[in-house]
C-alpha cells in the first residue's frame, strides 16, 4: 500500500475540486443529462442554458464576452486550437511565429511542428529572473510575424511576463498575442479587454474545478481554423458533444475564484513566504525567479549539493515536485530553469512548491521542518 499523502503542495500541477464545484455539477450526471446541442426537448435545454451559464461565469472572471468563450477539454487542445488554428487561418500573411524558451510543452511542442511544416520560429531568451525582454521581442517581430505566443505565467517559477506591454507591441504590429494562462486564471485578476490578449487558454483543473474541462478565449476579431471538425459546435472552431458536468464545475469554479482570489491571494503570499524565508536559511539554497513579477502560492528553490531525486523521495509525506507535471518522467532537467542560466547540477537540485486555497500553515511549518531535516540529512 502506498503511503498517504499527509501534505499536497503540488497545486501548480493540479488542485483539488472544491467541494462546492462538485456539489453543482452532481445534477448533470444523473438527473440534468442531457446533450447540450439536443435542441427539441427539455434535457437538452437544461444542458445548454448551463452551459451558457458557465460561458457567462468564464466571462465575467476573465474580461471577456461570453460568445468569445470556447470550451475545450483543457488547456493542451485550447493551445493547439489558437496556434495551429492561427497559423492555417492566416498563413497567406506570413508564417512567422514568436515564443518564448520558457513556455509549456503544450505551446513549445505545436509550435515544433509548425517549424517542420516549413513556419519560421524565433525562441525569445529570458534573463536570470525569467522575464523576456521587450526590445528583444520588438526586434523579432516582423512583416511576416502572424502570432507571438507568450505564457501569462510560468508553471515552474510562477513568474509573470509583461503581458500588457506585449499585447501593445503585438497591436502596433497588426500581429496577434495568445498567452497560455493555465496558471494565471482563476489566481490573479486578468482582463483580456484592457491587456490587449487576442487568445487565451485556461484549464479548469487548476482552480479547483474538475480535469477533462477548459477553454480559449477567441477575441471576436481572430480567424481560427477548426482543429476537431464534425457538428460545427463552439463557433464551428472546435466540434464534439460539451462535457456539460466539466463545463458547469469549471463555470462555478470561476465564480468563485471572482469572489474569493483576494482572500486566497493574501493568504497564500503570507504561507508562502513564511515557507520561502525559512527554507532560504537553510545554508547554500537559492531562489530562482522573479521576487516581484510572480504569482502569491510559488516558489521554486535549489538546494545546492542535494539530488533534487532523492530529495523528492525522502520527502514521500509531502507531494512537491521539480516542475511540470508533464515532463516529470524525464531525467531532464527543467528547460525552464535552464533557460534562466541555471546550471543543470543546480536545475537537477530544485523543487517547486505550489500551495493552494485549502493549505493550512500546520502544513507549512510541517514542511519547512521536513525539508530542513532531509536536506541537512542528505548532505551529510
Amino acid at each position: 500500500m502506498p503511503q498517504k499523502l499527509q501534505v499536497y503542495l503540488d497545486n501548480n500541477a493540479t488542485t483539488p475540486m472544491d467541494p462546492r464545484v462538485l456539489d453543482t455539477m452532481l445534477p448533470y450526471f444523473k438527473e440534468k443529462f442531457g446533450n447540450a446541442a439536443s435542441r427539441n426537448h427539455v434535457f437538452g435545454w437544461q444542458a445548454e442554458e448551463a452551459v451558457q451559464q458557465a460561458r457567462e461565469q468564464v466571462a465575467n472572471l476573465t474580461g471577456a464576452r461570453s460568445r468569445e468563450i470556447v470550451f475545450t477539454s483543457g488547456a493542451t487542445e485550447a493551445n493547439n486550437l489558437a496556434i495551429k488554428g492561427v497559423a492555417e487561418a492566416y498563413y497567406k500573411k506570413g508564417n512567422h511565429i514568436i515564443t518564448c524558451l520558457t513556455e509549456h510543452k503544450a505551446v513549445l511542442d505545436p509550435i515544433r511542428s509548425l517549424g517542420e511544416s516549413g513556419f519560421r520560429l524565433t525562441h525569445l531568451s529570458v534573463n536570470s529572473e525569467g522575464l523576456i525582454n521587450l526590445d528583444e521581442l520588438a526586434d523579432a517581430i516582423t512583416d511576416q510575424t502572424i502570432l507571438i505566443c507568450i505564457m501569462y505565467a510560468n508553471n515552474e517559477t510562477g513568474v509573470i511576463q509583461p503581458i500588457k506591454e506585449i499585447a501593445q507591441l503585438a497591436k502596433r504590429n497588426e500581429t496577434l498575442l495568445m498567452t497560455d494562462a493555465t496558471q494565471a486564471v482563476g489566481k490573479i485578476p486578468i482582463n483580456v479587454r484592457n491587456s490587449g490578449i487576442d487568445m487565451m487558454s485556461f484549464s479548469a483543473h487548476k482552480f479547483y474545478g474538475p480535469k477533462g474541462a477548459g477553454g480559449l478565449f477567441v477575441r471576436d476579431s481572430v480567424q481560427l481554423s477548426a482543429q476537431l471538425e464534425g457538428g460545427g459546435h463552439e463557433r464551428g472552431v472546435r466540434s464534439g458533444t460539451l462535457n456539460v458536468p466539466g463545463i458547469v464545475g469549471m463555470g462555478k469554479a470561476c465564480e468563485l475564484a471572482q469572489q474569493e482570489m483576494k482572500v486566497d491571494e493574501q493568504k497564500l503570499r503570507a504561507l508562502r513566504d513564511q515557507l520561502e524565508t525559512s527554507l532560504l536559511k537553510i545554508p547554500e539554497t537559492s531562489r530562482n525567479g522573479s521576487l516581484e513579477d510572480r504569482l502569491s502560492h510559488v516558489t521554486n528553490i535549489s538546494f545546492h549539493r542535494v539530488d533534487g531525486e532523492r530529495l523528492l523521495l525522502s520527502l514521500n509525506d509531502i507531494a512537491v515536485s521539480q516542475g511540470s507535471a508533464c515532463t516529470s518522467a524525464t531525467l531532464e532537467p527543467s528547460h525552464v530553469l535552464k533557460s534562466m542560466g541555471v546550471s543543470d547540477e543546480l536545475a537537477h537540485s530544485s523543487i517547486r512548491f505550489g500551495l493552494g486555497r485549502f493549505t493550512t500553515r500546520e502544513e507549512i511549518e510541517y514542511t519547512i521542518q521536513r525539508v530542513t531535516e532531509v536536506v541537512n540529512q542528505l548532505r551529510d
